[in-house]
């Protein structure tokens, strides 16, 4: 009789790889626009790498990534978040970025105890949790499973959480791949799911090289059902581009969400895709600011 095959571990595909994405990465620092400092978070699926800015008194909070992008994806909005309080950008552990993955992250338990780690490690009574695509995945299931350590959740651009993408999206996306992985290939697949984004020469690069170079083993989103939903207790906020494939149907994710999450807002930003935050960050960032303000824990903090 057969057993379940062994998780895998994430992993660069070569040294060469490895090499060239870190060179991408190192330079790409450069462009953090504010003081920071860094430091790693062992745990039992590894080690975290994490960035650290800002200052202030208030509730800090913890920016998690998107799929192919690393903690320096937040340069261009970490002023405004930073403005009265630290925030924390990590390198998801089992994507391409200065975190290092030493043991499998085989399902939701594993990714639900690594955020667990990274929270407890940080040191902090509460966080406002915000987690953009495949970090909102991760964000919600920190909300089902440890609410103590969470001020609120924001969830930005969720795909796969609270329904399906369409199919032929799935196809389009397969269609793309077979195409290859020339830059012009992969540039038509960027335009057509983030429409109105351009990207620099440098953040082409270092998303090329997350995309290319790394394979990501840590799983992907599912809908989750409404009986999960409805345990959620921490305040949540949703927001939706209105025209983003991520989605079957961004109002009706919106839609489920607002009614099987107790406490919950929820945004829908019309003729606005996927990348949301690259769009239109002047309405969505000032957004997120006014939900944090609102649940701002009254407790004192430890200081870290």
């Amino acid at each position: 009789m057969k057993g379940r095959p062994m998780a895998k571990i994430s992993k660069f595909r070569s040294e060469a790889a490895r090499e060239e994405f870190l060179r991408l990465y190192a330079g790409f620092e450069d462009r953090w626009p504010i003081p920071s400092t860094t430091f790693e978070v062992p745990g039992a699926y590894g080690r975290t790498f994490v960035r650290r800015s800002g200052s202030g008194t208030r509730t800090p909070v913890v920016l998690l990534h998107s799929y192919g992008a690393n903690g320096l994806y937040w340069h261009r909005r970490i002023e405004e978040f930073t403005r009265d309080r630290v925030v924390y950008t990590p390198d998801t552990l089992g994507t391409a970025g200065r975190s290092v993955q030493t043991a499998p992250i085989s399902g939701e338990a594993d990714l639900t105890a690594w955020v667990r780690e990274l929270l407890t490690a940080l040191d902090h009574d509460r966080v406002h949790l915000i987690g953009y695509s495949h970090g909102a995945w991760h964000a919600i299931l920190a909300a089902l499973a440890q609410p103590e350590h969470l001020a609120s959740v924001t969830l930005v651009e969720p795909g796969g959480v609270f329904n399906k993408p369409l199919w032929r999206t799935l196809f389009t996306m397969m269609r793309f791949g077979l195409g290859g992985r020339s830059d012009e290939n992969m540039r038509k697949l960027n335009e057509w799911f983030t429409p109105g984004v351009t990207f620099s020469d440098e953040e082409w690069a270092i998303a090329k090289a997350a995309i290319m170079g790394f394979q990501m083993r840590i799983g992907w989103a599912r809908v989750l059902k409404d009986a999960e939903l409805q345990s959620i207790s921490t305040p949540t906020l949703g927001i939706f581009g209105g025209e983003s494939l991520a989605s079957r149907d961004p109002e009706g994710a919106a839609r489920r969400l607002a009614k099987q999450i107790p406490n919950s807002e929820v945004e829908v930003y019309p003729g606005i895709g996927h990348a949301i935050l690259d769009q239109i960050p002047e309405q969505v960032v000032p957004r997120i600011l006014d939900f944090l303000d609102q649940h701002e824990p009254a407790e004192l903090h430890r200081a870290t």
